[in-house]
């Protein structure tokens, strides 16, 4: 595989594939959080002063209808602009002959976006004539879009075929990659990875795979009291995916056969009902009243959640442990995001698996303080899950 500082970008028009899928302020319109276009910026700079010009491809949102105003990447150019401190050139369309000229009269040093490709259908179908035409703009093609690596589209996947010589990852595509592989391949021990959401159907195969890699695994978050529930306990109204409770039993039978430490949390913190302003109490994990709902680890599992990771030397982290998104039931996923940060300060690798865990150690102002925060949650998951991810793939091929 090809990388960055191994190719000749002069005067060479370059296909950069970046992920801007932003979320946009709902009253001014403006771009609410701009951390994935600037991880783009190393790759863009690079390809600029070494002489290219850059040609950029994103999807926006989940358009329906064909072309849709509220999915215009026009919205995302003043942010684009001030990041990259000189005037960015737009094109209405991703292909066709306007589309073509524009980036056929783009001189060394300039800055082109293009228009949504998900204003095609033929995008997400993995088109390869779509693809094609994507091609015809640019003379190498770079992937820097980590966070839609795991998806086989038309700009992320079978457009890099055809750039057999001149295809390459950019650096936070990279990065991505490198900081991932320390955590399965280089992994300095003890090893505990952190798993939370709401949902066991949607962690299993990446807890089956930790099984393999990790001395200790955290589970917080909803899917919790489906674990609870297995082993008999009382959970209330608290999540619980019934069809799930055997996988739960024998995630915890693989675990104690390898030697490997499952934490579930001793206690919880449950409300009445779903909502910020709920009546709230304590209470044991396995013994919730009728009518009550756990939504955030308590303050035992705190302590004992703390205690596992200032121990860690890796450690991997997807998925908050309550809702945290309310204040009310934050302090779980707080309290973690305060332990990962205390141990990475004393040596420890963290990583930060994108998601609502990227989510989390922005909210509490801690991104600074881990080893690193993943732009691509949905990727990286299916990547610890042991998966091929096509984008990847495809500029290996």
């Amino acid at each position: 595989m090809k990388f960055l500082n191994s190719y000749n970008f002069e005067n060479k028009k370059v296909l950069l594939r970046v992920d801007f899928n932003v979320p946009l302020d709902k009253e001014t319109g403006e771009v609410a959080d701009d951390k994935r276009i600037k991880a783009a910026l190393p790759t863009i700079n690079y390809i600029l002063d070494q002489g290219g010009a850059v040609i950029l491809l994103s999807h926006f949102g989940r358009p329906k209808e064909g072309k849709e105003d509220k999915y215009s990447l026009s919205q995302i150019l003043p942010c684009l602009e001030k990041c990259i401190g000189k005037e960015v050139f737009f094109s209405p369309d991703c292909i066709g002959d306007s589309a073509k000229q524009m980036a056929d009269s783009l001189l060394p040093g300039q800055v082109l976006l293009m228009e949504n490709v998900r204003f095609y259908k033929e995008e997400t179908q993995g088109d390869i004539n779509f693809a094609q035409e994507l091609s015809k703009l640019g003379d190498c093609f770079v992937n820097d879009a980590f966070g839609a690596a795991h998806r086989a589209h038309s700009s992320t996947t079978p457009i890099a075929s055809f750039f057999p010589n001149d295809k390459m990852m950019g650096f936070l595509m990279q990065g991505e990659i490198d900081n991932a592989n320390k955590i399965m391949q280089s992994t300095a021990h003890p090893f505990t990875a952190i798993v939370g959401g709401a949902k066991v159907s949607d962690k299993i195969l990446i807890v089956e795979n930790l099984l393999l890699k990790a001395d200790n695994i955290i589970i917080g978050g909803g899917m919790a009291y489906t674990f609870f529930k297995a082993m008999g306990g009382e959970i209330g109204n608290s999540l619980c995916e019934e069809d799930r409770m055997e996988t739960c039993l024998s995630i915890l039978s693989q675990a104690k056969e390898r030697g490997v430490d499952i934490y579930l949390p001793i206690d919880s913190i449950i409300a009445d009902q779903f909502s910020a302003t709920a009546n709230t109490k304590n209470s044991p994990s396995d013994a919730i009243p009728q009518n009550w709902m756990a939504l955030d680890i308590g303050a035992k599992a705190c302590i004992d959640f703390e205690t596992v990771l200032l121990n860690s030397k890796t450690i991997l982290w997807n998925g908050p442990m309550g809702v945290f998104e309310m204040e009310a039931f934050e302090n779980g996923t707080k309290s973690v995001a305060h332990a990962v940060a205390a141990a990475t300060k004393s040596g420890a690798f963290s990583l930060i698996g994108g998601g609502d865990s990227a989510a989390a150690i922005m909210k509490f102002g801690l991104e600074d303080e881990v080893s690193y925060v993943s732009t691509g949650g949905g990727a990286l998951l299916e990547y610890f899950e042991g998966k091929q991810l096509p984008g990847l793939l495809a500029l290996e091929n």
